[in-house]
């Protein structure tokens, strides 16, 4: 496929031009299939999997039809999670940076309400965020959706799991009927088949392939019946292969803090994501596994959901997933956009039966693991560390604001400064793990804006 292949869709020529801008080169599978039918008007139903590009799909779609003169909200799109909300917030934005004056708003919990009102009553067009805190805004009535005309269910299998459908109901009960409604899903549960009842009108039903290719993700399947063993394996396979970024699923919260325990202990960079995380704590999380700092994360399904970590180069399935669906959904997160991927899965007697649903050649599942002589071989460091600047949007910092910090007088170079992320309050800056001392150094006593701010390594 070419770039003509986009062009072909008659779409508003600053998308068109802002597509080539970005290196849309050409369409993915799930485009060719649901793009012409978006653009027709038509409600769909579309099975993906994750990294499909799917955000692009629908957001194309809702940004043709919209009205920019009208200051009112014309589309919404529901998030599972606020992370997702976030990405996907971040990637119509960047769809829509040919076509002037769109405003496109993040409503999610975590965070506070009362500036989320004080947005809304400027006029927006875009409302991307969680059922929970949309629904909440309905209820106080800082937001209408009279005027909505598109309705966007992103990742609809993950919100009905996170027990979201009587707040995706009710939202759906004030959009006016005459919509249009786009619902993603990477399975298709006959809970998926109810909503779908209630809120889509004669819906066209687009599914792509869940397969991956072999040449892209490479699957290793370990016989370990014991939880001893499946940890000694895991910190085998981390030892031999030295990810820069691995993502270890566990079936259970209560897994994943024994892993993420159990590995600390042998001195291994990690973090884990569960249930009982606050917002900030799970945030603080992923930017230093996104920004490098830190190569392992652990989590379960629900708490992965949203995550979109590029260039993720090993998953490994501390315990088999309960469906083949989320299997598929979590080996996808590796060997994305052509490169490559390793995923490992761990599984015990009982659970060949599993194996089977997988499609996986029985005779070849059981590989073996490297040597135990792995386990005496140092821990790799990462190349970053996480600075925590005590300051953030609310104190006007901004990214180019910390880079100059860090690389004025007596400062380390710029190609040794990673991700910066900046919150409302905080702000996050990776720089090479060997020039810490260095930063630290030159910035005790230096100000950005006049202003001194407080700094913490993560560690």
């Amino acid at each position: 496929m070419s770039v003509a292949d986009f062009f072909s869709l008659r779409l508003d020529s600053g998308l068109l031009k802002n597509l080539s801008s970005l290196g849309y080169k050409s369409m993915t599978p799930i485009q060719v299939l649901s793009l012409p039918v978006i653009l027709s008007g038509k409600d769909v139903i579309v099975q993906s999997r994750t990294g499909s590009g799917k955000t692009a799909a629908f957001g194309l779609g809702l940004l043709q039809k919209l009205n920019v003169r009208a200051f009112k909200v014309q589309s919404i799109v529901l998030c599972p999670t606020r992370e997702l909300a976030d990405q996907v917030a971040n990637e119509l934005r960047r769809l829509a940076r040919g076509i002037h004056n769109i405003k496109i708003l993040t409503l999610c919990g975590g965070v506070p309400f009362s500036p989320q009102a004080g947005s809304l009553e400027h006029g927006v067009h875009i409302i991307v965020g969680t059922p929970g805190r949309i629904e909440e805004h309905l209820r106080k009535r800082t937001l209408k959706f009279e005027f909505v005309t598109t309705l966007v269910l992103d990742e609809a299998d993950h919100m009905l799991d996170m027990g979201f459908q009587d707040a995706i109901d009710r939202i759906i009960g004030t959009i006016p009927s005459n919509r249009q409604t786009l619902l993603f899903s990477a399975t298709y549960p006959d809970e998926i088949t109810d909503i779908a009842c209630r809120a889509l009108q004669n819906p066209i039903m687009l599914k792509t392939s869940v397969t991956h290719e072999e040449n892209t993700i490479k699957q290793y399947f370990y016989l370990t019946n014991t939880d001893d063993k499946r940890m000694v394996a895991l910190r085998l396979l981390l030892a031999k292969h030295k990810p820069r970024s691995t993502l270890v699923f566990c079936n259970t919260k209560n897994d994943t803090q024994d892993v993420e325990n159990e590995l600390i202990y042998y001195g291994f960079y990690v973090l884990a994501i569960h249930g009982d995380l606050d917002q900030r704590a799970r945030d603080q999380a992923l930017i230093r596994f996104s920004n490098g700092s830190v190569s392992v994360l652990v989590a379960t399904d629900v708490a992965a959901r949203g995550l979109d970590i590029k260039d993720l180069d090993m998953v490994i399935n501390f315990n088999i997933a309960h469906d083949p669906e989320a299997h598929v959904h979590r080996i996808g997160r590796t060997g994305r956009a052509g490169k490559r991927g390793v995923a490992c899965t761990f599984f015990c007697d009982r659970e060949i039966h599993k194996l089977d649903t997988l499609d996986i050649d029985l005779l070849n599942v059981n590989d073996p693991l490297p040597s135990d002589a792995y386990l005496d071989r140092p821990i790799k460091k990462p190349v970053m560390t996480t600075l925590k600047i005590y300051g953030g949007k609310k104190q006007k910092l901004r990214p180019g604001d910390i880079v100059g910090w860090l690389t004025g007088k007596d400062g380390i170079p710029g190609d040794n400064i990673g991700k910066i992320s900046v919150t409302s309050n905080w702000s996050y800056v990776a720089v090479n793990s060997e020039l810490v001392k260095t930063v630290l150094k030159k910035i005790q006593n230096d100000k950005i804006k006049g202003k001194a701010f407080r700094v913490k390594v993560l560690s």
